[in-house]
């Protein structure tokens, strides 16, 4: 059961990171569609200057860099030019997938095996470590999995217990009157999709550097549209996103123990065996909707 959990959390990381990172694009009225790209991108720009520079800590610095630049990218067509915001962030995804699949096959051309890059060391944490079952779970992780975990808390506090969250909160719903206050609705907003890029990306870090170790094309495999589910699941609220990613998180690890135990049966069901539970318990335990009021709308100005 230990292993299980430890699983989960570490499975789960990326799409804590994405999910929660994210909030603050989605509570500021801005729905982020291209988590997917995010995350793959990150991913690859982690793999492939770990690879080439042999250090992790380089490869999550690149992610963070490509996952800002992506995020100020999407703030200017989605903010100031009032882009689609679906519209864009299904097309930042097939860009991230059909760049990433052909960098990577122009890289690694030569290649007959999948080549392993470093990855995190586990941090663990003393005295707390060797709390039963709880200590293994939480406190033996590398340092991706404790800032998905601080963040959880820190989103929390900044989004419901500071003027700052206040403000982007009020953005969400009533932009026009946060504007009236004297409120920066572009700004917020900009800062909202930039920690959404960089959170994101750094799931995707995690996904290599903190538990693979390798890269394949299409890695992300569908984790941002799931990380965007779980915002969903948890209407909006750190804790919640965070559950409904322990969700998946959980599921993944149950399919990859059934494949384990060598239950025959074709592996395409067990790869999307999480996928299915997710949404069904999507389906049957998401409550009323509380999405922002201006969720999607374009912000425009009196005046222009």
């Amino acid at each position: 059961m230990t292993n299980f959990l430890v699983s989960t959390l570490i499975l789960a990381t990326p799409l804590i990171l994405a999910a929660v990172g994210s909030i603050y694009s989605e509570r500021s009225g801005v729905i982020n569609m291209g988590l997917e790209g995010l995350i793959l991108v990150g991913a690859f720009t982690s793999y492939i200057v770990t690879f080439y520079y042999g250090s992790v800590y380089l490869g999550i610095l690149a992610a963070i860099v490509a996952g800002l630049l992506m995020g100020i990218v999407q703030a200017y067509f989605t903010v100031t030019l009032r882009a689609d915001q679906v519209v864009y962030g299904i097309t930042t995804n097939i860009f991230a997938l059909g760049l990433t699949s052909t960098l990577y096959r122009i890289v690694f051309a030569k290649q007959s095996t999948v080549i392993q890059v470093e990855v995190l060391p586990k941090l663990t944490i003393p005295f707390l470590s060797e709390i039963p079952v709880l200590g293994r779970v939480v406190f033996n992780h590398n340092i991706l999995v404790y800032l998905a975990l601080g963040m959880v808390i820190v989103t929390f506090i900044i989004m419901f217990k500071t003027k700052w969250g206040l403000k982007i909160r009020a953005i969400g719903d009533h932009p026009r009157a946060a504007d009236t206050m004297g409120i920066n609705v572009f700004r917020y907003r900009y800062i909202g999709l930039m920690l959404s890029g960089i959170f994101a990306s750094l799931g995707g870090a995690s996904l290599i550097v903190g538990d693979l170790g390798y890269f394949v094309e299409n890695i992300s495999a569908g984790r941002g549209y799931v990380a965007l589910a779980a915002i969903f699941f948890g209407r909006f609220n750190p804790t919640g996103a965070f559950l409904g990613a322990l969700l998946f998180g959980a599921a993944d690890a149950f399919q990859l123990r059934m494949q384990a135990m060598g239950f025959d049966l074709p592996s395409q069901l067990f790869s999307m065996s999480p996928y299915v539970i997710t949404l069904l318990v999507l389906i049957f335990l998401m409550g009323p909707s509380t999405t922002p009021r201006s969720y999607t709308i374009p912000y425009v100005r009196s005046g222009r």
